[in-house]
């Protein structure tokens, strides 16, 4: 027998000896058996707390009295317990008091170490390092998911050569509507199988229909830089194969070309208003492009991954991020799609300005879109151990399962004020795919003709929506503020829009003021997604955030699709004012009054929002009652309670 197990018996004998001889109450008796437990079991008996005060490694005992007003035998027994460094199996106690996620364990920013958690519903919120690893790769794939739809709207020429009769604006609107049908579907399969497959799937699906667009990648090009691998792969792989490979691939090439052909006959013409999809040019097949109904194909699918990567950050960030981080990482996520279409201008522009380099662009981007899968695949994660927010602990709590998405749709309109951060994000991202999609017509109106400088002024405009996105979306996260910020971006909105489509005949064109529009443009017209998002939420909390953003994500990709065909016939619509008055003398292009009278409209609806902050008070009711004196908590060792019931817990306290 152990030597404290021993100590144990003896101390228990003498307790009851006691209490035989002397009138000891039946709680100062636990009193003294929990002191014993403590001062006498050695710390691989002792086990974890089953409550532990969050914010400090104090062990306390058996307690119903607060720390300041405990008895002489508490405050003796809180003094001699000390912390132990083992880390033995926690067993979580099913009683009507809150538990610790953190078994007292805390880091020097306030982070707990991943899998500390040790009951459902933690006293105090808790985030984790993780959060930073799925905001990245979430973000990552809204990156290359939005370069593969604008892939080629920076070289829009090179690739109506290589695909006589197509264009890049199809092939964007293609996209768009492919979106809008998914995200009809993405809130009920999130709910299904979890975020985390619903990722890892759809990284899945946006990977193959890379490999549709470029087929298996060729690395020669990589020689150009030094690195041979290209043909060193090729010929081994030849080598070993014996041409299985290449004729398994022809015989799936052929099957496939098939199929995406009866796809394609089915959609709308207003979709496939495209040439045969059998038409390549014999430079084309020279380069080794794909068929054009592969590349509609694989567009197809990649539209169809796209709104997993969307419709969830809200979702993301109430599910990893503390209620004062929400909205930057909404931001971050939602506006990284903007990195996408510069690195599309960038890149896009420089290398797919022939078939060859398409060919090669393609392949870069399929290599890229595979990495990213992979590392998903391997660290991506459903949930945290515990929850990072007051209103995240409380829906929890609530155990509510969310409804379908048609349900939920319903349940959203009819919530008062959901139709205006709705409108909001509507215009906005309506606005910034429309200036994205003609941004080679707007800079050659402007004077800036070289393909380089088009290139720069576009990856200018993404990159200042994603700055805008995270510098305002920053502060709205500490100041709540979601009517003013939404109101005075849609201002400048208005005001910014107005010189990428002004000439003064006087002046002339002036590229300087252009870029600097255009860059005012993505600061203030940008963040109005991401914040609109995180205020829908919040004026329908508890509401499914996926849904709430598939919502969104629908009514601004069909917007957008129906509004860059409008925008293209728009862009050569030409309207004088002041013509009799020499220095006002000036024309203005549709396209760019199309898009104010959009701002305009959209900012006289939001100024009638007046709802409640829902999760907001939610957040701050939870958090005051935190604020209050700290209840009773108990530290019972795990193998002392194994066959103790809740309910006996409860006893025992009271």
């Amino acid at each position: 027998m152990h030597q404290s197990t021993r100590k144990s018996i003896t101390c228990a004998r003498t307790v009851m000896a006691l209490r035989l001889r002397y009138p000891i109450t039946p709680m100062m008796t636990m009193m003294m058996m929990a002191s014993i437990a403590f001062l006498t079991l050695p710390p691989s008996l002792l086990g974890a707390s089953a409550f532990v005060q969050p914010g400090t490694n104090l062990v306390r005992s058996l307690s119903v009295l607060s720390v300041n007003h405990a008895s002489p035998l508490n405050q003796s027994v809180q003094r001699k317990a000390s912390p132990h460094p083992y880390k033995a199996k926690r067993r979580a106690i099913n009683s009507p008091l809150f538990m610790s996620s953190t078994n007292g364990e805390v880091t020097t920013n306030g982070e707990t170490p991943n899998g500390s958690s040790n009951s459902k519903f933690p006293m105090e919120p808790q985030v984790y390092p993780q959060r930073w690893t799925q905001l990245l790769y979430l973000s990552f794939l809204a990156l290359l998911s939005d370069w593969i739809c604008f892939s080629v709207a920076a070289s829009p020429d090179g690739f109506e050569h290589a695909y006589p009769g197509a264009s890049a604006a199809n092939l964007i609107d293609i996209f768009l509507f492919t979106n809008v049908a998914s995200c009809f579907l993405v809130t009920d399969i999130v709910a299904k199988i979890g975020l985390e497959k619903s990722i890892k799937g759809a990284a899945g699906i946006m990977t193959v229909g890379c490999l549709l667009r470029s087929g298996i990648p060729d690395l020669a090009w990589l020689e150009n830089f030094g690195v041979s691998l290209g043909a060193g792969i090729a010929n081994a792989a030849d080598a070993v194969s014996g041409g299985v490979a290449e004729n398994l691939a022809n015989a799936v090439s052929k099957e496939v070309i098939e199929v995406s052909q009866e796809i394609i006959d089915v959609l709308p013409d207003a979709v496939t208003d495209i040439v045969d999809p059998s038409t390549l040019t014999e430079a084309s097949r020279m380069a080794g492009l794909e068929p054009y109904s592969l590349l509609v194909l694989g567009t197809v699918m990649v539209g169809f991954a796209q709104p997993y990567f969307q419709c969830t950050p809200p979702m993301l960030s109430a599910t990893w991020f503390a209620s004062n981080e929400r909205a930057t990482a909404t931001a971050t996520a939602l506006n990284f799609n903007q990195i996408g279409i510069a690195v599309a201008f960038l890149v896009g522009g420089h290398m797919a300005k022939n078939e060859v380099g398409i060919h090669d662009y393609f392949g870069l981007i399929t290599l890229l879109c595979g990495a990213v899968t992979l590392g998903t695949f391997l660290q991506f994660q459903e949930k945290p151990p515990s929850p990072p927010s007051y209103s995240e602990i409380e829906k929890l709590k609530s155990g509510e399962k969310e409804p379908s998405f048609l349900e939920s749709v319903k349940k959203l309109f009819s919530t008062p004020g959901f139709s205006l951060p709705l409108a909001a994000f509507i215009c906005s991202i309506s606005i910034t795919n429309v200036v994205g999609t003609f941004i080679d017509e707007v800079m050659e109106r402007g004077g800036i003709t070289d393909q380089l400088g088009i290139d720069l002024a576009g990856a200018g405009f993404e990159l200042a929506i994603l700055l805008g996105g995270i510098v305002i979306g920053g502060y709205v996260d500490k100041t709540k503020q979601y009517k003013p910020v939404t109101l005075a971006c849609l201002l400048a909105t208005m005001f910014f829009v107005i010189p990428l489509g002004l000439t003064d005949h006087m002046l002339g064109n002036e590229p300087v003021l252009l870029v600097l529009a255009l860059l005012g443009l993505g600061l203030s017209c940008g963040p109005i997604q991401p914040i609109n998002a995180e205020l829908a939420v919040d004026v329908t909390y508890p509401s499914d955030e996926t849904a709430v953003e598939s919502v969104q994500q629908v009514g601004g990709n069909l917007v957008s699709a129906l509004m860059v065909p409008v925008a293209e016939w728009a862009l050569n619509q030409d309207y004088e004012f002041f013509r009799k008055i020499r220095p006002l003398d000036s024309d203005i292009r549709g396209d760019v009054l199309l898009l104010f009278a959009v701002a305009a409209v959209t900012i006289v609806y939001f100024n009638t929002f007046d709802s409640p902050l829902r999760r907001t008070m939610a957040d701050e009711e939870a958090g005051k009652n935190s604020e209050a004196p700290q209840m009773s908590v108990i530290d019972i060792p795990s193998n002392l309670v194994s066959e103790v019931e809740s309910e006996s817990v409860a006893e025992l306290v009271e």
